[in-house]
């Protein structure tokens, strides 16, 4: 039985690349040689992304369209495309065209060599911030410090996964998700693909600072239990310091030299309560995952889909 392929794109408020997006990906799945779906995921987009969407889904019966009943994140939108794929290998893509289309044939040639999971590799980023390059820079260095699970340098969610490593996705339904996070967590084959990431075709990014640095908590606490010992880190020199404070003003205190009183308190109660804090906020952290797991909700409600047999 021949092979098929399921190209995943969730969509955000993209009306403006949409169209292009999917002739240049077709394109490139229709050279490829397999048979394939294009799958695009809704995820409660507020402009006319979705009336182009149908359109594009009654033009071309490849195309299956999902749509949330509203925002539910870029994660989430993914995986549930991962659970409408019947492909035997998933490739994940985003919409606006800095992920090239052309590297999905590259990725797909890993594939058929046995490579479980094809993931890109960026040797550069165009058109974006040098803020935004300097904090993914120090971003995914940070998290591979501290992840307990290896997870490749100046990677997205831009990968082909095998169709056993998906059925491993699907079964893992945490609602903090962190897609590069889980697929190292697996420990399958996997290899890099290297890539220039290309400018936005058009319309501005979806992901905000707030969006970033969450998904960065996701990954880090998600994968690491590193927080934690730097935690106790961090209280080991609070403390230190504070000692190191109690013998300088024994010190001067036994050479008659007169400072405040209250100076002795304040030495104290600074380290105490610094480590206090800290300990208490990280806490807080992870019992806060655990409640939004153990309150079992639904990843996300779809509220129209297309070409869905």
């Amino acid at each position: 039985m021949e092979k098929t392929l399921s190209l995943i794109v969730p969509v955000y408020n993209e009306e403006e690349v949409l169209r292009i997006s999917f002739e240049k990906m077709d394109e490139q799945m229709k050279k490829i040689g397999y048979p394939y779906e294009i799958i695009y995921v809704n995820d409660g987009s507020r402009d006319g992304s979705m009336k182009i969407l149908r359109e594009i889904a009654k033009e071309n019966p490849q195309v299956k369209v999902r749509s949330f009943s509203r925002n539910f994140g870029h994660q989430t939108a993914v995986t549930c495309g991962m659970d409408a794929a019947k492909g035997d290998a998933l490739i994940i893509i985003d919409v606006d065209l800095q992920d090239p289309p052309e590297v999905i044939a590259d990725m797909v040639k890993a594939w058929e060599n046995g490579a479980d999971i094809a993931y890109g590799k960026r040797l550069k980023r165009k058109g974006e911030t040098i803020f935004k390059k300097l904090t993914a820079f120090a971003y995914y260095r940070v998290l591979k410090s501290m992840s307990a699970t290896p997870i490749p340098l100046d990677t997205g969610d831009f990968r082909l996964i095998d169709r056993k490593v998906a059925d491993v996705f699907l079964k893992m339904r945490e609602h903090n998700r962190f897609l590069r996070g889980m697929s190292g967590w697996m420990g399958f084959e996997a290899v890099p693909i290297e890539y220039v990431r290309n400018e936005r075709f058009a319309g501005k990014t979806k992901y905000t600072l707030k969006k970033m640095l969450r998904l960065a908590s996701d990954g880090i606490i998600g994968f690491s239990d590193r927080p934690l010992t730097l935690c106790g880190e961090f209280g080991a020199v609070l403390l230190t310091l504070a000692g190191l404070g109690l013998v300088a003003l024994i010190v001067l205190a036994c050479c008659k030299v007169s400072f405040p009183a209250w100076l002795w308190a304040l030495c104290g109660l600074v380290g105490l309560n610094a480590v206090t804090l800290l300990f208490m906020s990280l806490q807080g952290m992870y019992l806060n995952r655990m409640y939004d797991e153990l309150k079992d909700r639904p990843l996300y409600i779809v509220a129209e889909e297309l070409n869905m047999e």
